[in-house]
């Protein structure tokens, strides 16, 4: 029985899906007008874990994650870079896509593009206005009018007269209120547009996602979620775009992942500690920064700091080390055990990641006293546990050497060939019988993370 934490309700609830065994997902994606940063990393980690889990549990998970190719900031940067925007997003989308594969982010089952939905939007603006929801303004802008929507406020907890209380004095003239908010934009000179009832111009942000959800999903569907600060105001007009147009609910479950923190700071270019996914990669291995960002439960805050990644390193790396040098069975060879369920009845608490991670390393723990013990089968099957319920995660799925000799582990600066030359220079040097040059190499090797293994076949290293 899995509970989800619902944004709509603020408590947790027990999840009932509109349809027996299968689940409508919708997680706002990419606006690619730039390199993947930290907090995209954290949402598009959280609900892959999120759809794993859900899968996992036996759900037939029908998981939609748009993207946005239109939009001011793209267009802004192609005229910047001297490019046609259709050249940047598909670069941006190329890179989003090898981003999503080096973290081990699953594909979604669909990934709809804002550009292909054009006249979806379209078609629900024209049933807004018919309905007295939105208005054609002077300018060629259509707007939605919030006063239309009672409910308006209900996700993010806000009340109208309190926005309205605190907005702008300078606001466009041509919307009615201050609060209201574009749902197709007229054309600027030299700018790119589709033809509409209301002129040449281009769907306003929050249309997007109303039109591909319903699109792929329906009037109403389970759970729609994303990134913190799309809460408000994002998803509160979503759902009054929406159940304006189809007169039914949007969506039965909200879920929002949390902020991320650089070094106890709002992540930022202003400040100068804004990262990308690939530059923080530079670094460190694609699966440790997988692992710091599933450690914390998806919608606690986390902070990302250099220590905090070089730990995850050292947890991830104890993991593969009660792996190393044990072949796990088949999975299906192994029943349901108490790891089984406690990860379970952990992961069914609202997808507790850091429990579920708990139960990981409380397995590992086992494993290696069962090595100890000499009980290789023993550690056989729970090796095999260990890799299934880190498949989960999405993590625990190579070769536990590969791991351990990856070119840029937690922070090392040696990189594998580097480590291959000094061992090779120990060699020589015992060769020679010069053991104090074959040890301070040992130690130097150490004190950079570098743990060797003397064995009849040779040497072998990992990182410590």
């Amino acid at each position: 029985m899995i509970r989800i934490y619902n944004t709509l309700s603020q408590k947790k609830e027990q999840f009932k899906p509109i349809e027996p065994g299968k689940v409508g997902l919708y997680v706002c994606g990419m606006t690619v007008y730039d390199y993947c940063h930290l907090g995209h990393a954290r949402v598009l980690v959280a609900f892959d874990v999120i759809t794993r889990y859900l899968r996992h549990s036996g759900f037939d998970v029908n998981y939609v994650r748009n993207i946005t190719d239109i939009d001011d900031k793209i267009l802004r940067r192609a005229d910047e870079n001297g490019e046609v925007y259709t050249c940047l997003t598909e670069r941006m989308i190329a890179a989003m896509h090898e981003d999503e594969a080096r973290l081990g982010v699953l594909s979604p089952n669909a990934e709809p593009r804002a550009t292909a939905f054009i006249s979806d939007m379209i078609a629900m603006i024209e049933t807004l206005i018919a309905g007295g929801h939105a208005y054609a303004a002077d300018n060629g802008d259509v707007y939605f009018l919030v006063s239309s929507f009672a409910d308006y406020g209900k996700l993010s907890k806000k009340k109208l007269e309190d926005l309205l209380a605190g907005a702008r004095v300078d606001v466009e003239q041509a919307k009615r209120s201050p609060a209201d908010f574009a749902l197709w934009k007229a054309a600027k000179p030299d700018e790119v547009f589709w033809p509409s009832p209301w002129g040449n111009g281009r769907p306003g942000w929050h249309i997007e996602c109303s039109a591909m959800a319903n699109h792929c999903l329906g009037d109403t569907f389970d759970i729609h979620g994303g990134g913190p600060d799309l809460l408000f105001p994002h998803h509160e007009n979503e759902i009054a775009q929406s159940e304006c147009a189809t007169g039914h609910t949007f969506v039965n479950t909200w879920m929002h992942a949390g902020a991320i923190r650089v070094n106890k700071e709002k992540m930022s270019k202003s400040l100068g500690n804004f990262f990308t996914i690939r530059e923080i990669m530079e670094t460190y291995p694609a699966e440790v920064v997988r692992y710091f960002l599933v450690s914390s439960h998806y919608r606690s805050q986390v902070d990302y700091s250099e220590d905090n990644l070089i730990e995850s390193g050292r947890s991830l790396t104890k993991l593969y080390n009660a792996l190393r040098g044990v072949t796990p069975l088949a999975s299906d060879a192994v029943a349901r055990t108490a790891h089984d369920t406690l990860f379970v009845k952990r992961m069914d608490d609202d997808f507790n990641c850091a429990g579920a991670m708990a139960t990981l390393h409380a397995l590992a723990g086992e494993m290696n006293q069962q090595r100890r013990d000499g009980d290789e089968q023993a550690a056989a099957a729970s090796a095999t546990v260990l890799v299934r319920l880190g498949s989960v995660l999405g993590l625990l799925q190579q070769d536990p050497e590969l791991f351990f000799q990856s070119d840029s582990g937690q922070g090392n600066e040696l990189s594998a060939g580097q480590i291959e030359t000094m061992i090779q220079s120990r060699a020589d040097a015992r060769k020679t019988r010069d053991f104090a040059g074959a040890d301070q190499i040992r130690d130097e090797l150490l004190a950079r993370g570098v743990i060797l293994d003397d064995s009849r076949e040779g040497t072998s290293w990992r990182r410590g």
